[in-house]
């Protein structure tokens, strides 16, 4: 095998230069969930809404107006103490962190 050719200095500072231009690594994106846009602020047409579905559902809680409602998580709170107030709901477990309702029946 023959002995390789030596290139002058000014050929290895060229291929030098040549070899760094590989482009960056691109990261991969991940799939981010879109940020929910509930409803901060009770208008008229969300408290109709609320009077007339929450009163049919078996199981009521924070989370639940929040889904099915579209409203943020402490309008939510404020609602089911109005409608605990009204009678309309009665409470199953209320604690500091997660309250349980359920519809309120003519034999209470």
């Amino acid at each position: 095998m023959p002995p390789k050719q030596q290139l002058s200095k000014a050929a290895k500072a060229a291929a030098a230069m040549a070899g760094g231009k590989k482009s960056k690594k691109k990261w991969s994106k991940k799939a981010h969930k879109d940020k929910a846009a509930h409803a901060v602020i009770l208008d008229q047409e969300k408290y109709d809404r609320i009077l007339k579905e929450v009163p049919t559902y078996r199981y009521v809680s924070v989370s639940i107006l929040v889904d099915r409602l579209k409203i943020g998580g402490s309008m939510a709170r404020v609602a089911l103490r109005d409608l605990e107030a009204k009678g309309i709901i009665t409470p199953i477990s209320k604690h500091s962190k997660q309250a349980i309702y359920t519809r309120a029946t003519a034999s209470e």
